[in-house]
């Protein structure tokens, strides 16, 4: 009796059925595993990305611009000899305060008192020459009259009255220059002042070949403070002048404070003094100076001293947090959060500090959200979600109201 195939599978093809099936339950519980996986990390993508934000702050500010000046004398003269003579005595001490007119040297006047007798007696010598030749020329004018003379002598008596006159104008000249000569034999204080140390000692000549230097003498109340702003600075001044309705004449009271370099604050108060009426077209700058009061002499004549000069009052200034602000190729910007979430670069100026805010232009107000720090690696056109500071944040610190410091670059 002959059997067909055996159709009774063989423990080998058993044993490739049972890893085949076992393939497959691995290849599809592998695809459940990575199909689970991706499906988290895709909804990890697409959650936004928690960001801390904080809302701009407005305050009123007072802006100003700042710069460094250098104090300088209202007034500086050096006291000279001008006549030559041995210097008798010195009737000041080095360094001390003098008035206007008070005498701090003199220059033995001796030859100067005869200079001025000898001048004066040849005025007088002049004079009588002048009368009597004045009284000839009416004597024969007289003849000349009755035709007991020639026109001759008259013209003579003429000529000789007119030659006495100008000798008496030469004579008085002579005069006046020897009372100037003797007068600078005393050397006086042109203005109330500090007179520096002598430079001359008592018994030594001088005025020999010239001015001698005796010393200087400086006035220090008021004291002028001369600086430069930049031309870009100086038409921005005239341009919020013009819009406050002040003129050219006006910018002259402008308040200006000072600081040396020990002082924390700015304590002391001048105004513009002078504006130059050209910029140097080399540095592209202007000249300006202020004047301040000294009554206490804290502001010595070539101290360095820091500036500042109010450019008005912004009472809606809009301020953000230092951190807030970056910048870019494009400039200074912060990054807005819209109520979508999505964020968005914003352009902004930054003008001045208030406190620990930073004031800044821009298309930003009170009702905006932005990060709150620029640099935390979110960039706009991204989606976030707005998660307030905390408590100890540094954006939280209300801004102080007053005045701007100088804008941080």
């Amino acid at each position: 009796m002959q059997h067909g195939p055996d159709k009774t599978p063989t423990l080998t093809s058993r044993v490739h059925v049972s890893v085949r099936g076992v393939a497959i339950a691995s290849a599809a519980l592998l695809l459940a595993a990575c199909n689970g996986k991706g499906d988290e990390q895709g909804k990890a993508e697409a959650a936004p990305k928690p960001v801390v934000t904080v809302q701009p702050r407005t305050a009123e500010v007072t802006r100003y611009l700042y710069e460094t000046g250098t104090t300088k004398a209202l007034d500086s003269v050096d006291l000279t000899a001008r006549v030559t003579g041995y210097l008798r005595s010195i009737d000041y001490r080095d360094g001390t305060e003098v008035k206007q007119g008070q005498r701090l040297f003199l220059i033995e006047p001796d030859q100067y008192e005869a200079q001025l007798q000898q001048a004066q007696a040849a005025v007088e010598q002049a004079q009588a020459s002048l009368d009597n030749a004045q009284v000839q020329l009416g004597r024969q004018e007289q003849l000349a009259r009755s035709s007991t003379t020639s026109e001759a002598n008259v013209d003579n008596a003429r000529a000789t009255r007119d030659t006495s006159k100008a000798q008496l104008d030469s004579a008085k000249a002579s005069l006046k220059q020897a009372q100037i000569n003797l007068g600078y034999t005393s050397i006086t204080a042109p203005f109330d002042g500090f007179v520096t140390e002598h430079k001359a000692d008592v018994g030594a000549l001088v005025g020999t070949g010239g001015p001698t230097t005796l010393a200087t003498i400086v006035r220090l109340d008021p004291v002028h403070v001369s600086f430069s702003i930049s031309d870009t600075d100086m038409l921005q001044i005239r341009k919020q002048a013009r819009e406050r309705g002040l003129t050219p004449k006006d910018l002259r009271n402008v308040k200006v404070e000072a600081a040396t370099k020990i002082d924390k604050d700015f304590p002391h108060e001048g105004r513009l003094d002078y504006v130059s009426p050209q910029t140097d077209a080399a540095t592209g700058t202007l000249t300006v100076r202020a004047i301040f009061d000294n009554k206490n002499r804290d502001l010595l004549p070539n101290l360095f001293l820091r500036l500042r000069i109010s450019m008005g009052t912004v009472t809606d200034a809009v301020l953000v947090p230092p951190a807030a602000i970056g910048t870019d190729q494009q400039g200074r910007f912060v990054l807005a959060v819209k109520h979508d979430g999505m964020v968005e670069r914003r352009s902004v100026t930054v003008l001045g500090r208030s406190g620990d805010w930073q004031q800044v232009e821009g298309k930003l107000s009170a009702q905006d959200w932005v990060v709150q720090n620029a640099v935390v690696g979110v960039r706009a056109g991204e989606k976030v979600t707005r998660q307030p500071a905390t408590a100890s944040g540094a954006a939280t610190g209300e801004p102080k109201q007053g005045a701007a410091a100088p804008a941080t670059n």
